[in-house]
């Protein structure tokens, strides 16, 4: 069995400046989002969508990081404010897909460099292998 560091401050422990981290990013997020109203899930919820329109809620409820029936308060705000909507799948028409509007396409355009930029500050901190290192390192912590 491996020994486990101790750590006697909660600011030295890695789940601690895991968080830390990203409450930074978001808070960072938040701040350019602001000004359009977008709430940080709201804006996940476009992200997500812009890489694979027409997904299913409990597929996006996963990637956006919120249970599923805090995921269908979030997308009936967005369907009332136009930035999504909703259609039968195509293959099971049991089934709801999730599509970006035209609206919500613009804001994801209107925000993307915030994100680009966001990235670019990080790689910034350290080397390409490095960044192809942490990546990894953080993949393998997907619980």
């Amino acid at each position: 069995m491996r020994s486990v560091p101790q750590f006697d401050r909660m600011e030295d422990q890695l789940a601690y400046l895991i968080a830390s981290v990203n409450r930074q990013l978001e808070e960072q997020l938040e701040e350019g989002l602001r000004p359009d109203g977008l709430a940080i899930e709201q804006f996940r919820v476009i992200n997500a969508l812009s890489s694979a329109d027409g997904r299913p809620m409990r597929d996006l409820a996963s990637v956006v990081f919120v249970d599923p029936a805090t995921l269908t308060k979030i997308i009936d705000r967005m369907v009332a404010d136009a930035m999504v909507y909703r259609a039968p799948d195509p293959k099971d028409r049991r089934k709801v897909l999730i599509f970006l509007s035209g609206k919500g396409k613009a804001l994801y355009a209107r925000h993307r460099k915030m994100l680009d930029d966001q990235q670019e500050r990080l790689v910034e901190r350290l080397s390409a292998a490095k960044v192809t290192e942490f990546t990894a390192l953080l993949k393998k912590f997907g619980l």
